[in-house]
């Protein structure tokens, strides 16, 4: 799939970017062969990315807004999905592989497996792990710029959103 420009796209854990050209620059590899390089500009973080249109690297359009809608509508049925060791990186690799799949179901898997763990730490008087915190965070940044950029809000207010929608639907939601 051939990415245009003004397109916005997922690319890889970087999340939604502009396609701002689709161009041979110069300077790069295989620039005198005329290959052809993503020029990316990230939606929520500065600087620029290139990046070879026949790259490797996870790419793909972003939700639309009917997809968005869908998805939020889906939250209160997405079941958590824990990891039944204790050890730090097993735990790790398991929340990596849900993020590896760049599906924002997964995404929605992991905030609420986590949401539900910290939950229950709190209630034994703990704080929650850092381990979770960093990938709740980053899931968190994925899936709300995900969801912003394809409902034309800002990040800042996707929580509120899938909250009303959600409240609207008679069910709780914990993203």
């Amino acid at each position: 799939m051939m990415f245009q420009k003004g397109d916005l796209i997922v690319y890889g854990n970087m999340g939604v970017c502009r396609v701002e050209a689709v161009e041979a620059p110069a300077g790069l590899p295989g620039a005198g062969e005329k290959k052809l390089y993503y020029k990316l500009d990230p939606v929520y973080e500065t600087g620029t990315v290139y990046i070879p249109v026949d790259a490797k690297v996870f790419m793909r359009p972003i939700l639309t807004h009917a997809q968005a809608e869908a998805l939020i509508g889906r939250i209160p049925e997405i079941e958590e999905n824990p990891c039944g060791g204790k050890d730090q990186q097993m735990l790790a690799e398991h929340y990596r592989s849900l993020m590896r799949t760049h599906d924002c179901d997964d995404l929605v898997q992991l905030i609420k497996t986590i949401y539900g763990k910290n939950r229950e730490r709190t209630a034994q008087g703990k704080k929650p792990a850092r381990t979770e915190a960093e990938y709740m965070k980053r899931a968190e940044e994925l899936l709300h710029g995900e969801l912003a950029a394809a409902l034309g809000i800002t990040p800042e207010q996707v929580p509120g959103y899938i909250a009303a929608e959600v409240a609207q639907a008679g069910c709780g939601a914990e993203t």
